[in-house]
């Protein structure tokens, strides 16, 4: 469990980046797509360059053109792209660059999902409704968990993220509105909360 990988997603302020950086996050999110989170990318590069070289950082997209995505990846000057959306094996295409992580985000279904299939480097199973802090079926016997490097999100929290991890295997974690004191208000506490719990042992 000390190895699990912790992204923590939809950060807006200085406040909330330093935050993570001190409680020893692995990524850092950045939405681009519309809802309570969004940023643009003059903020985004803001927050970015004021993260440890070490630390992802991730920009969230759904439904937007590779065009889009490239123009405000390029802009914000993120490193990892994260596809929530519909968007299929040529959006990972058009978007893989040189020194560019990309990530899939796909609701967890009754098929499995299996890394690698768009391009992406990185798996992400989360809710049908992502960014909504509603869990999924993650304990189900009938789960089956991808094999490789995969994040499990949706309605995580400092109370369940170690048994979820424990439960499913998975290689890392995402959280969002679990850290939240509000919707889109990140609280220090709780990310503090959350990446210790997730490394707890």
């Amino acid at each position: 469990m000390s190895d699990l990988f912790v992204k923590i997603c939809g950060l807006r302020t200085a406040r909330d980046v330093d935050t993570c950086a001190e409680a020893g996050a692995d990524a850092v999110g950045f939405v681009f797509a519309s809802g309570a989170r969004t940023v643009d990318a003059a903020t985004a590069r803001q927050l970015a360059a004021r993260v440890p070289s070490h630390v992802l950082t991730v920009g969230v997209f759904r439904g937007q053109s590779p065009r889009e995505v490239r123009r405000l990846t390029e802009e914000s000057g993120i490193n990892t792209v994260q596809l929530h959306g519909d968007e299929g094996p040529e959006h990972y295409e058009a978007l893989r660059a040189p020194g560019r992580r990309l990530i899939r985000a796909t609701a967890a279904t009754g098929t499995p999902a299996t890394l690698g299939d768009f391009g992406e480097d990185l798996l992400l199973l989360d809710a049908p409704d992502p960014g909504s802090g509603t869990p999924w079926n993650w304990a189900s016997p009938a789960f089956v968990a991808p094999a490789g490097r995969w994040l499990l999100a949706g309605g995580l929290h400092p109370g369940n993220v170690r048994h979820a991890a424990e439960v499913t295997g998975a290689w890392g974690v995402d959280v969002s509105s679990g850290v939240e004191s509000e919707r889109g208000v990140k609280s220090g506490e709780l990310i503090r909360s959350f990446v210790a719990a997730a490394r707890s042992a």
